[in-house]
């Protein structure tokens, strides 16, 4: 299997996903700029929309989608706990995080990268995200995780994403349970280790 990844990019959740279940995966970064690997390949061969992560397999199709990419990686690695086993009400709980880290939060995200983002849009964002993070907070009393003691693919989505607040100048405090949350994810090894392999640490 090939990651392409642009570090620190939302392709950094399957990266970590894939350390975590002790996947060899094999890592190609990504110049988002110039849709160009390492090698000097085309990316958009690979990826017609030209963005990360995108998982090559074998013989196969590539696998898009940071919130599926990680559910594949986890799935090769079942007893890994990364993500609770087909027709388990855990399951959907996680699958259900994802959809809400794509949709609520990776996407309202987004527009602060843009330079031609205005700034009513920006506020607006910051406004939602505000929102949005005032729920995760409230769910993560009590709990190291988002769905118990177990850390599984939605957290590592999660964790990244909100790793991009430092760069957009969002404001995490106000979130002390948030902020517990990133600590205890950033200490993992496995997140350390696709840190270091990302030239992030």
């Amino acid at each position: 299997m090939k990651l392409f990844y642009s570090p620190g990019a939302c392709s950094l959740a399957p990266h970590i996903v894939a350390n975590e279940a002790g996947l060899d995966v094999d890592l190609v970064k990504v110049d988002l700029a110039t849709k160009k690997t390492e090698a000097g390949d085309d990316f958009l061969g690979v990826n017609p929309n030209g963005y990360v992560p995108t998982l090559a397999l074998p013989g196969g199709e590539p696998i898009t989608e940071a919130s599926v990419v990680v559910q594949y990686l986890a799935d090769q690695k079942p007893d890994s706990g990364l993500l609770p086993k087909p027709g388990e009400a855990a399951r959907y709980r996680v699958q259900q995080w994802l959809a809400f880290i794509s949709t609520e939060l990776h996407k309202t995200f987004s527009p602060f990268f843009k330079p031609t983002t205005p700034d009513a849009t920006k506020e607006a964002n910051r406004a939602l995200l505000n929102r949005r993070l005032g729920y995760v907070d409230a769910k993560l009393e009590g709990r190291s995780y988002l769905t118990g003691e177990s850390f599984t693919v939605a957290d590592a989505y999660l964790w990244t994403i909100l790793g991009w607040s430092k760069f957009v100048g969002f404001d995490l405090s106000p979130f002390k349970n948030v902020q517990r949350f990133m600590e205890t994810v950033a200490g993992r090894p496995a997140v350390q280790k696709a840190l270091r392999e990302e030239g992030l640490a």
